[in-house]
């Protein structure tokens, strides 16, 4: 397996989950460090940190929803050894496979690791684990592409295809490849973008929801493009039709509770990460009108209790 930060793979080889024969790191390559503007795009290699993306004033003034998503990732300490490509390629996650080796032995495994049956669903024919990377819903958002680099030489292709709706085989990327740059469109005037995430503690966890949205707009405040994506609600993230509500009107309240009512109906919680299923499936309205409402230019801290808790769980640097 390839190493690059090691704050997924590491854990998971101690728990079990994942044993690999042979361990190659990437740390070295300077290759893959790189950040570049220019040519109509800005090339972020795959071994950037999180830490040195919440420093970028690129990403910082022209991209917040990537710059949010980064900054929101676990504790100071793990951003500054997680690497962009490795969050992409997270793992995906679930209370019945996030435990010891011992308790998943107890109740005799799972379907994602040595086991026949999926404990969240039983009856199911396969894995419910769920995708819960930070900046793969920002990315999606931004309309970003990523580069492979096998045997087979390189290709690229849109961040949305890399991700598969499996908890096991998540990933559509060839295991004789490796990620190795996110390719950003350059910012045009009147796009704005955001990210919302959902969890329990103001730091170091995982998301039980997130939300992220990118809109361009005429010198009028009329929505010109929109792209809406929810995070850890299926094995991927899903980029939602509602978005194409926002196109040719204002951000105005009506639209707004529209596209929130009709894109909350892709979040369809399984018993199988933190929080009760109800309430998760209503926190998905209000984090979809709260960021919605950020990008009109309303002050994120009064929209509301679950909105406001989602705001404030933001880091200012």
């Amino acid at each position: 397996m390839v190493l690059a930060g090691g704050t997924d793979l590491v854990p998971n080889m101690k728990r079990r989950q994942q044993v690999p024969q042979r361990i190659i790191s990437l740390r070295r390559i300077e290759d893959l460090r790189e950040t570049a503007v220019g040519d109509g795009s800005v090339r972020i290699g795959a071994m950037t940190t999180l830490a040195t993306l919440t420093t970028n004033p690129h990403v910082r003034q022209r991209h917040a929803a990537l710059f949010k998503a980064a900054a929101q990732v676990a504790t100071p300490h793990l951003r500054n050894m997680g690497t962009l490509g490795g969050n992409l390629c997270l793992d995906t996650r679930c209370n019945y496979y996030d435990q010891n080796y011992e308790w998943r032995k107890a109740i005799n495994f799972c379907m994602k690791k040595e086991g026949e049956i999926c404990w969240v669903a039983p009856g199911s024919p396969r894995c419910w684990a769920v995708s819960s990377t930070d900046t793969a819903p920002a990315l999606m958002a931004l309309d970003a592409q990523v580069q492979l680099a096998g045997v087979g030489g390189e290709r690229c292709l849109p961040l949305s295809e890399l991700y598969r709706d499996d908890g096991i085989e998540y990933l559509s990327k060839r295991r004789d490849e490796i990620l190795t740059r996110v390719l950003l469109p350059v910012a045009v005037a009147g796009e704005s973008s955001t990210y919302w995430k959902l969890r329990r503690r103001g730091s170091f966890d995982f998301p039980v929801l997130s939300v992220a949205a990118w809109v361009r707009r005429d010198g009028c405040g009329i929505v010109e493009a929109a792209r809406l994506v929810l995070g850890s609600v299926a094995s991927r993230p899903i980029l939602s039709s509602a978005a194409a509500l926002l196109i040719g009107s204002p951000l105005s309240e009506e639209i707004i509770q529209a596209v929130a009512d009709e894109a909350s109906n892709l979040a369809k919680p399984l018993d199988n990460t933190d929080f009760s299923l109800g309430w998760r499936k209503r926190s998905a309205r209000h984090l979809i009108q709260g960021a919605l409402r950020e990008l009109r230019g309303d002050d994120p801290r009064e929209l509301g209790p679950i909105a406001r808790r989602a705001a404030e769980l933001v880091p200012v640097f």
